[in-house]
């Protein structure tokens, strides 16, 4: 009973986060679409992409205006004393601001595409994935909740960035277009995993009932031969539209990667220059400040790569699946010819994630991805070491 409790406890947050997601969405924008409830199909709506692109660019004009004297003192000297520290910071301001224009300038563009691949997913929800019990299914909930809490992390981490430097003129206004143009950026991102999260949750119901099947052809029961056909078609349409939605989002994926990796490595550099000075600076603000920006940063990084690990995980195991079928002694010749074709299908086309034709986004690439980080960091050291103890 306790189990089932956390269980429904669980289901209602990630209820609850999809919705705050949605909301939020359309409130900045970002989701330029209306439910039709009578064909429960979205519609796109001109009045709210144009709304969400006035919005948007106007809240990034308003967050690069220069601000008002006097300057962060603290942030004048770290640039006196290590001009690398003020390049840096403006290469990263440079692709954070790249980043959020390709956001918005391909969510006006593609909008109509996308809008076709939400409704596909929907229509195939309503006709073949509605009367499964998906319920159990934790980790569409865990990770729509982690994504969600990360989200506001990234915020929190960021006015406190801004609040928490000391001796500083805070700017409320333009605080608040920094973490609205932030947060724009984040939910946009947001969109493609939470569609590669229900590709997954999808694919997870094919396998479950894939592995149903096989279990009640080794009862020596009859398998239905049609149920495996309909299920390879299932599982090559969604392949096809995880595909397309692949494409739509692999320019703004790889832009916001790089904005994190680049954020944490500026952020790393900084954290360095304060821990030796900090006879100079305050060390509960060094704890309080950098370190946390830090850690969220690669968990939202790792987390990203997780979502593409876990669907291409889910995809192998079909493959797997599949094999279970031999150790079976009924088996005619049209059902040996539909797993043959489901298996030469597996082998051929996978459910992985490419983004801009350069990399896999999985595990293993997001370990490469971290080394590289702390490589990057260590050389921007070894390069800034003269002024990295003041005097």
């Amino acid at each position: 009973m306790p189990q089932q409790t956390r269980r429904g406890y669980r289901q209602r947050v990630a209820h609850f986060t999809l919705k705050a997601t949605l909301y939020g969405s359309w409130a900045l924008g970002l989701f330029p679409f209306t439910y039709d409830s009578r064909t429960r199909q979205l519609t796109r709506s001109r009045w709210l992409l144009l709304y969400g692109l006035v919005l948007n660019l106007g809240l990034m004009w308003l967050s690069q205006l220069p601000e008002p004297e006097p300057h962060k003192e603290i942030k004048v000297e770290v640039y006196h004393r290590n001009p690398v520290v003020k390049q840096v910071e403006g290469l990263v301001e440079m692709i954070s601001m790249v980043s959020t224009c390709v956001m918005h300038l391909r969510i006006f563009w593609k909008s109509k595409e996308m809008a076709t691949i939400l409704n596909e997913l929907l229509l195939l929800k309503e006709r073949h994935f509605h009367h499964r019990n998906l319920g159990h299914c934790h980790q569409f909930d865990n990770y729509v909740i982690q994504k969600f809490c990360t989200v506001l992390l990234e915020v929190a981490s960021s006015l406190l960035i801004y609040y928490g430097v000391p001796d500083t003129n805070v700017v409320i206004a333009k605080a608040a277009c920094v973490c609205l143009a932030q947060l724009g950026v984040l939910l946009g991102i947001t969109h493609f995993h939470l569609a590669v999260i229900y590709i997954y949750r999808f694919v997870w119901t094919i396998n479950g009932e894939l592995l149903e099947l096989a279990n009640q052809q080794r009862r020596g029961q009859r398998v239905n031969t049609a149920r495996i056909q309909l299920l390879l078609r299932l599982y090559s349409r969604l392949l096809e539209l995880n595909s397309r939605l692949a494409a739509i989002y692999d320019i703004q994926v790889t832009l916001v990667m790089v904005t994190l990796m680049s954020a944490n490595i500026m952020i790393a550099h900084v954290l360095i220059i304060f821990w030796n000075n900090k006879h100079r600076f305050s060390l509960l603000d060094i704890a309080m400040i950098f370190p946390q920006a830090l850690i969220i940063n690669f968990y939202d990084l790792w987390l990203s790569i997780a979502f593409c690990d876990l669907a291409e995980r889910t995809g192998r195991q079909t493959s797997a699946i599949l094999k279970l079928y031999n150790d079976g002694e009924q088996m005619d010749e049209e059902l040996q010819r539909s797993l043959s074709d489901f298996a030469l299908f597996c082998s051929h086309r996978r459910l992985r994630f490419r983004h801009c034709g350069l990399f896999y986004v999985n595990y293993e690439m997001g370990f490469r991805m971290i080394i590289t980080n702390i490589l990057y960091s260590v050389f921007l050291v070894q390069f800034d070491y003269m002024n990295l103890q003041y005097k």
